[in-house]
């Protein structure tokens, strides 16, 4: 069975053909109907056009596997929010409703893209016999999954979710005061406006005003004051030694930590923390030093004194595709 798979994201829109017998295809991408792209627009007609881009990527009669980038209700595919694509709007969307009606001849099968990318990496030799995995994306927004190996299980609350520790109030100071930074969705000092994409940037700022010369002087801000991208200047700068870069990303990584550590006290059956997403893939063993360094500072009682490598080894940098994910979900729903 050939199934088209989408990832939606707050920055793009990516869709393939998938197989298990022929893995992956050519991704194409568009970019996202976003609000940070249409100021203007009302978000109705923002998700009018992201359902017609989804509905025009599937053949006539096709099956359509949807990893899609917002808090949704796995029971009923109806988002309620997502911070990177709509802000702070927060009507349910009933997603999977609007697919259908717009392409009926499709059968689609909606999930999260965290759920689809613990999928796959859930499948992988490495953690294909592991007793949970916990997989947290760093992106645009940030969230987190947890599967029990042993019955595929990834538990859902009340309304269908799990995980969305973006919207989690987070605490970071700089110099022993706070910073307060407002996330996407809207609400002030959650884990995303600090930890995602977007807020490392605006936590940078903070930086920068504060620092003044120094960070003027450092090959952070010199790389940005040249015209840089702030994506290409932070791993470089990092890559240099570069101390105010390595002040921020320890800044941003806090409340990531914050996370990490609770999730292991609670639950050591935890036996991977799977870092994923374009943050943490593009900088690497900079971002999964800068966690364990807080992990080891203030880390779990006892253990990181007595036994620092159960955490040490627990926690890794991977890439994990969504695309894959979801084709495996239709896959496995198709067949039931």
């Amino acid at each position: 069975m050939l199934i088209t798979v989408l990832d939606v994201g707050g920055t793009h829109v990516r869709w393939a053909r998938w197989s298990p017998e022929q893995g992956l295809g050519e991704v194409r991408r568009v970019p996202s109907p976003s609000f940070l792209r249409c100021a203007d627009t009302p978000v109705e007609e923002l998700q009018a056009r992201l359902v017609r881009t989804m509905a025009d990527a599937v053949p006539p009669e096709g099956v359509a596997g949807v990893s899609f980038g917002a808090a949704l209700d796995h029971r009923t595919g109806t988002v309620y929010a997502s911070a990177p694509l709509w802000g702070a709007h927060a009507a349910p969307f009933d997603l999977l409703e609007a697919l259908s009606a717009a392409r009926p001849d499709v059968r689609w099968h909606v999930l999260n893209d965290v759920t689809a990318a613990l999928l796959h990496l859930a499948s992988t030799p490495r953690a294909r016999h592991l007793r949970k995995v916990l997989l947290v994306t760093i992106s645009t927004g940030i969230a987190c999954r947890t599967i029990d190996q042993r019955t595929g299980e990834i538990p859902l609350d009340g309304c269908g979710l799990q995980g969305e520790i973006g919207h989690l109030p987070a605490t970071v100071t700089i110099d022993n005061a706070a910073v307060d930074l407002s996330c996407a969705c809207g609400r002030p000092r959650h884990v995303a406006a600090y930890s995602s994409g977007p807020g490392i940037r605006r936590l940078g700022e903070v930086l920068r005003q504060r620092r003044g010369p120094v960070w003027d002087n450092s090959a952070l801000g010199r790389a940005l004051a040249r015209g840089a991208a702030f994506e290409s200047a932070l791993p470089a700068a990092l890559h240099r030694g570069d101390a105010v870069a390595g002040e921020l990303l320890d800044a941003a990584t806090k409340p990531i930590a914050d996370v990490v550590r609770t999730a292991l006290c609670l639950d050591p059956e935890i036996d991977l923390v799977a870092l994923t997403g374009g943050v943490a893939v593009g900088l690497g063993e900079h971002y999964r030093g800068a966690l364990l360094a807080h992990l080891s500072r203030d880390g779990l009682y006892l253990t990181s004194e007595r036994a620092p490598e159960w955490v040490r080894d627990r926690v890794v940098v991977s890439e994990a595709n969504g695309l894959v994910g979801a084709g495996m979900a239709a896959a496995t729903r198709e067949s039931a």
